[in-house]
């Protein structure tokens, strides 16, 4: 990783030039405010983060590294996680040698596959695939390294030879989840004559004709690649990462936080949604069958789940790059029907009830119906898929705040008495 490790340090250098430059001269600058509702709010909106690897605009979508994520759909996942690290696209030799590095680490250790094959039976996907993670963290370089004791400037340089390492391996952990889970055990080992997300689809052994399954799950790793430094998972990550732990540790937390319902599961559950309504309206799909179980739904009490985003305020680019897949590949598919029904008339019914701020279709809306159609049916399975292609920004995130030095994240907590003295009796 010779070329990567010059050209990060290029990029951390500067970092540090500028972020020593704005202290210097805006340091005392408020960015924001919390008002007591964001505190009792999950700090929805505060600003009290730097992430660099990637920002999310209201009316535009994801952008990594400044370029809108569907200007990026045709690049394979590694020269995305080359350009979350670096800033730029990889060229020739830089891809070849990062994919060098990747085959050379893919490898998967036997002591974690027969962890794996120990756990019980009704284990959940995110559980092993969590569990894979942390017990390969015996391999992590710099934790021996730190013990030797190292200056703190080279922190970031063995922190990325865990880095390559573990994004190398976790399509091979991902996958041995899958087959151990659901096809009997038997493993499919690693081609390094294969990209590395062609290598996650096949080594899942889903029958694959015409590689459409691959090239679908090469655009969804690319599309969940990264998606700042605050959602549940990114924040954790960089929470334990800020302790000096190694990114097994790091990685390994933020697929706990990737595992609960209201983050990395959504997926699932609007898929879910998609397959209970498939048994009401059968071959019926029209607008007005989804639109009256819509209404249903909503007259039920119920959410109607992959509509809505806590930032964006138009559809999804992402849900965006789905339908044009679909509309390429599998047109026809009941799945992708339902879909697109769905989207078509549920959008105007949110609106219509005068209390949702964005009605519109997001990329959990469509991502699991797509990986249903070809044949992936295991649901509990699909936040498994998400944590591969997270492992990309969360392991971007841990080597630039490593390279910048970040200390440990520790804010300030209120109790009731400080909310009573400050503000309620003031």
């Amino acid at each position: 990783m010779e070329l990567l490790t010059k050209k990060l340090e290029n990029v951390i250098a500067t970092m540090n030039q500028n972020i020593k430059a704005i202290l210097a001269e805006h340091g005392e600058k408020q960015v924001s405010t919390v008002n007591l509702s964001q505190v009792f709010g999950g700090l929805r909106g505060s600003i009290g983060l730097f992430c660099d690897t990637s920002s999310v605009k209201a009316d535009e979508g994801l952008f990594v590294r400044g370029q809108a994520i569907n200007d990026l759909v045709h690049h394979l996942p590694e020269e995305i996680f080359y350009l979350l690290l670096t800033g730029t696209l990889p060229n020739n030799e830089e891809l070849t040698e990062l994919r060098d590095d990747i085959n050379a680490n893919a490898h998967l250790p036997d002591y974690v596959a027969q962890t794996l094959k120990c756990l019980p039976a009704n284990s959940h996907p995110m559980t092993m695939f969590n569990l894979g993670i942390l017990a390969m963290q015996n391999e992590s370089i710099f934790n021996k390294k730190y013990a030797e004791g190292i200056p703190k400037t080279d922190y970031w340089k063995y922190a990325l030879q865990d880095a390559i390492r573990l994004m190398a391996v976790t399509p091979s952990i991902a996958a041995a989840v899958y087959r151990i889970k659901f096809c009997g055990g038997e493993l499919i080992p690693y081609d390094t004559n294969l990209d590395w997300g062609t290598n996650y689809a096949r080594m899942l052994g889903i029958p694959d004709a015409n590689n459409d399954f691959a090239n679908l799950i090469k655009l969804y790793l690319v599309l969940h690649c990264d998606h700042e430094g605050g959602n549940a998972s990114a924040y954790t990550n960089s929470v334990i990462d800020s302790t000096l732990s190694d990114v097994y540790y790091s990685t390994s937390g933020a697929f706990n936080a990737l595992a609960g319902p209201l983050h990395g599961l959504a997926n699932q559950e609007t898929l879910n949604f998609i397959l209970e309504m498939q048994k009401t309206v059968g071959d019926n799909i029209t607008e007005e069958t989804i639109s009256k179980y819509a209404q249903d739904t909503l007259a039920a009490g119920r959410v109607i789940p992959g509509f809505g985003h806590a930032v964006l305020r138009v559809t999804d680019p992402r849900f965006n790059a789905f339908e044009t897949f679909a509309k390429e590949h599998c047109p026809d598919s009941p799945m992708y029907q339902m879909v697109s029904k769905l989207t078509a008339v549920v959008p105007n019914i949110l609106l219509s009830k005068g209390k949702v701020t964005s009605p519109w279709p997001n990329v959990d809306c469509i991502s699991g119906s797509l990986i249903y159609h070809y044949g992936l049916t295991q649901t509990s399975y699909y936040t498994v898929f998400f944590g591969v292609s997270r492992v990309m920004g969360l392991l971007a995130q841990s080597i630039l705040n490593r390279g910048i030095r970040n200390p440990i994240t520790r804010p300030k907590s209120i109790d009731f008495k400080w909310i009573n003295d400050n503000i309620v009796n003031k």
